[in-house]
C-alpha cells in the first residue's frame, strides 16, 4: 500500500500557552492565553534538521528526542508514514516548566503541523482524533484542549477517550501571569498529592469547579469565591512556597489568585480597572505579564504571520 503524499511547501503552527486547574478544576479545567509559540515543518529530502530559537533553545534536543519531532512522528504513524526528512523550526515563547503548558504546546504543534503537512490529513485525523492523540501523548487532557480549542475548556475522558467542551471566558477578564525564575517539574508538583482527601474539601471543590463554569464566562465577580481550591495547591506548596504565598497574598487583597496548571506560575484574573495594578503587586523575583484570553487555539497561518 502506498504511504501517504506530503505538501512541498512548509505549514506553519501557532500554539497557545495555557493554564490548568485554574483553582478547583483540578485536571479538567484549562484556559487558553494569548502566549504563543511557533513551529514550521517542512517536509525534506531526507534527514532530521531542527532549529530552536527563544524559550529552551540552550537546552532542549535537537534529534528524535524533541518533544514536537516525537508528536510528529507519532501523528505520521497515524497518518500513514513518515515522510523522508523533516525540518523543524521552533519559536518558543511559552515558559518551560512554570505550569503554563509548554508541553501541550509542543504536543500540539507537532500533531496539528503533521496533519496540515499530509495531503488529505484532515479527513484520516479529525479534531476528535486530534485531541485523543494529545491526550494520549500528554496522560492527561487539561492543557491539550485548551491548547486545542483555545478559550475556556472542560476536559475529561470516558471509556478512555479524551473529550472537552469549550466555552467563551467573560470578554472582561484579564489573565496577569507571575512568572519566577526558577522551573518546578510536574512530577515533582504531582508527587506531593495525596491518594485520598477528606470528603468535606470534595465537596467544597465541587461546587467551586461548578461556580466556576458561571463566573469565568457570565459573572466575573464571582471569580474570588469560584477559584478556592482544597485538592491541590496546599498539598503541593512545599514545593513552591514562594508562589503559594504570593497567591495566598493576592487572594487576600481580594484577587482571584491560583496556581497555573503544576506550577510555580502564579495566574490571576483581573479585570481591565485592576490589571495594572494587580501587575505591580508580586514584587521583585516575578516576571509579571498581563496577557490577553486565546479564543483561536492552535492554529495553522500563513508563514509570513506577524509576529
Amino acid at each position: 500500500m502506498a504511504g501517504p503524499a506530503f505538501r512541498a511547501a512548509a505549514v506553519r503552527v501557532r500554539v497557545p500557552a495555557t493554564s490548568a486547574n485554574l483553582g478547583p478544576g483540578f485536571d479538567a479545567f484549562g484556559l487558553a492565553l494569548g502566549l504563543y509559540d511557533d513551529v514550521v515543518v517542512r517536509v525534506a529530502d531526507s534527514g532530521l534538521h531542527v532549529d530552536i530559537a527563544g524559550e529552551g533553545a540552550d537546552s532542549l534536543s535537537r534529534d528524535e528526542n524533541h518533544l514536537v519531532v516525537r508528536s510528529l512522528r507519532t501523528a505520521f504513524d497515524l497518518l500513514g508514514g513518515q515522510p523522508r526528512g523533516l525540518e523543524v523550526v521552533c519559536a518558543n515563547r511559552i515558559p518551560h516548566g512554570r505550569g503554563l503548558g509548554s508541553s501541550s504546546a509542543a504536543i500540539c504543534a507537532g500533531i496539528m503541523a503533521a496533519r496540515a503537512v499530509t495531503i488529505g490529513g484532515q479527513d484520516k485525523l479529525d479534531d476528535a482524533a486530534l485531541l485523543e492523540l494529545a491526550n494520549e501523548i500528554e496522560g492527561h487532557p487539561d492543557n491539550v484542549a485548551a491548547c486545542l480549542l483555545g478559550g475556556f475548556t472542560l476536559a475529561w475522558t470516558e471509556g478512555g477517550a479524551a473529550h472537552a467542551v469549550r466555552m467563551d471566558p467573560a470578554g472582561s477578564v484579564v489573565p496577569v501571569v507571575f512568572v519566577p525564575g526558577r522551573p518546578l517539574l510536574t512530577e515533582t508538583a504531582r508527587g506531593l498529592l495525596p491518594r485520598t482527601v477528606p470528603h468535606v474539601d470534595a465537596a467544597v471543590n465541587a461546587g467551586r469547579a461548578a461556580l466556576l463554569v458561571e463566573a469565568l464566562t457570565r459573572r466575573p465577580d464571582l471569580l474570588l469565591p469560584a477559584t478556592e481550591d482544597r485538592l491541590h495547591q496546599e498539598y503541593r506548596a512545599p514545593a513552591m512556597p514562594e508562589s503559594t504565598a504570593l497567591v495566598n497574598r493576592l487572594r487576600a487583597e481580594g484577587v482571584p489568585a491560583v496556581i497555573s496548571g503544576a506550577g510555580p506560575t502564579v495566574l490571576a484574573l483581573a479585570d481591565e480597572a485592576t490589571a495594572d495594578k494587580v501587575s505591580r503587586l508580586a514584587g521583585e523575583g516575578w516576571a509579571a505579564n498581563r496577557l490577553a484570553l486565546d479564543a483561536a487555539g492552535a492554529s495553522v497561518l500563513p508563514l509570513a504571520v506577524g509576529q
